[in-house]
């Protein structure tokens, strides 16, 4: 069929949009941006739909997806919430994450957005990075994601709710994984007191290597930085944090032992291994960056209303609830 994405056959008015069209206009918004959305229909779909058209759907259509994920967070709100007996908690393994990434919004400059992801933890055979054996290790699957523009207090509901549509409340084991931030660990201990916390491994051993610099920082003596630091990376691994906390007072580095001997519990990563427990959090990393791919490309800048509900669409296609969502709004 000749087709040009300029003939008038193919050119379709907003009023005349049907619902399905619609919902895959809205869908592929929250995947590309409006101008890319604009050459897939052209060159896939052959309509000529302008970008115009796409984003005027998605701020309409977008302002009723929020309204509904709204009114689903009110309706499981941690007060509302009343769980089971413990004795019918299921035993698929659940593990929480959050971090926090920047979007640009107009007349506010740089604001923080609060990430969260939830998912099954599911076991694989692969290669330790510590032993380099082969063993069952903890990996993510059917990963569900969330994401606020705001503060803490903001966020907490949002990820709670995602957390009872994925039944973590009534898991017989969960997790919450995440580097050290103060903010996340305060939300874990009031949403999700009996899930095991965990540090980031990833982040963990950054901090070592921060105090084994910090202990060696002549460049003549990098070979005993670096030997230091895969002893106690060692000790590290196996949950011998006594060991490194006391190395670093008796070198009178007490500030540097304050952040292990805070986390202690979180850096159990032999046991948590030993449980089928996720020892990193790059799964809700790999979430942030793919909420910014959306929201933070080149130029790109946002009012708060359009972010939020790009910020909900996002989820939604990430998450594969886009069409229960569109359904149920």
């Amino acid at each position: 069929m000749d087709f040009s994405p300029h003939d008038e056959r193919w050119k379709l008015q907003d009023s005349v949009y049907s619902d399905e069209l619609a919902r895959r206009m809205v869908w592929l918004s929250g995947w590309l941006p409006y101008q890319q959305c604009q050459q897939v229909f052209e060159q896939i779909g052959e309509r000529c739909i302008p970008s115009s058209s796409i984003w005027r759907q998605t701020q309409a259509q977008g302002s009723r997806l929020v309204s509904r994920t709204q009114q689903q967070r009110q309706q499981v709100s941690l007060e509302l919430v009343k769980l089971p007996d413990a004795v019918h908690d299921h035993d698929q393994r659940k593990g929480v994450s959050m971090d926090g990434g920047m979007v640009n919004l107009r007349q506010r400059g740089w604001c923080e957005l609060k990430v969260g992801t939830v998912f099954d933890v599911e076991q694989r055979l692969e290669r330790d990075v510590q032993t380099q054996q082969l063993t069952q290790q903890a990996h993510a699957a059917k990963v569900g994601y969330t994401a606020v523009l705001g503060s803490k207090d903001a966020f907490a509901p949002a990820l709670w709710a995602l957390a009872v549509e994925q039944h973590v409340p009534t898991a017989q084991t969960s997790c919450v994984c995440a580097d050290g931030a103060a903010w996340i660990w305060n939300l874990a201990d009031e949403y999700f007191p009996v899930s095991r916390q965990i540090v980031d491994w990833f982040h963990a051993t950054q901090h070592l290597a921060d105090a084994a610099h910090a202990l060696y920082p002549d460049v003549t003596d990098s070979h005993k930085c670096s030997a230091w630091l895969k002893t106690y990376q060692d000790h590290l691994y196996m949950g011998r944090l006594h060991t490194i906390i006391a190395c670093l007072h008796k070198r009178n580095r007490a500030d540097l032992a304050i952040y292990f001997e805070h986390h202690q519990r979180r850096m159990q990563y032999l046991e948590f291994r030993e449980e089928g427990l996720p020892i990193g959090s790059g799964t809700v990393e790999s979430g942030v960056k793919q909420f910014k791919q959306r929201l933070t490309g080149a130029g790109m800048r946002w009012n708060a209303p359009a972010a939020e509900r790009m910020i909900v669409i996002r989820a939604a296609v990430l998450g594969n609830t886009f069409n229960m969502l569109w359904d149920a709004a």
